[in-house]
């Protein structure tokens, strides 16, 4: 039969190999929780192969996206707005891992102390690299409402990092 369970699969396999390190990263700045995050991304893989008919390949990650962000969300509001931040994982590229480790944290940390709508903008706008419509298209929010969470999400960012860069704690 063409188009068949087994093509479908294979085809959502071949998906999964490729979108899982972007969303696994992603989901872990939205977390800040290593074992969060894989918990987000299986989540949403499992919803996303629940809609795979549906999903075309060249919107599969946008849509997988949207359902991970969809999932934090659902997350977070059952859980009174907790955030929890973990230790961060090992880099193993040719980089200082002391130094890279240390930024990564002080990365989530700050996300962290940001609203849940600034952070999720944020770190789909610019870690991501989406487009201010995509991030808008995947959060169900206004390209207005975009700018405005990622212009106060990032000044915040700025003033908590200065805070911290000053020694200021």
């Amino acid at each position: 039969m063409p188009g068949g369970r087994a093509e479908r699969d294979a085809a959502f396999a071949a998906f999964v190999e490729q979108a899982s390190p972007s969303l696994l990263r992603t989901a872990w700045l939205l977390t800040g929780d290593h074992h969060a995050a894989h918990d987000l991304v299986q989540a949403s893989l499992v919803k996303t192969y629940v809609a795979w008919r549906r999903v075309t390949p060249e919107t599969a990650l946008a849509y997988a996206r949207r359902v991970l962000v969809n999932e934090r969300t659902d997350v977070w509001r059952k859980r009174h707005g907790e955030v929890t931040v973990a230790d961060v994982p090992e880099d193993r590229g040719g980089r200082d891992p002391m130094r890279t480790t240390d930024d990564r944290d002080q990365v989530v940390r700050l996300l962290a102390g940001l609203p849940e709508q600034q952070r999720r903008v944020v770190v789909l706008r610019y870690y991501t690299d989406l487009s201010e419509r995509a991030t808008a298209d995947a959060l169900g929010i206004s390209v207005g409402a975009v700018k405005s969470a990622a212009h106060r999400g990032l000044a915040a960012l700025r003033e908590r990092l200065a805070v911290v860069e000053g020694g200021e704690r």
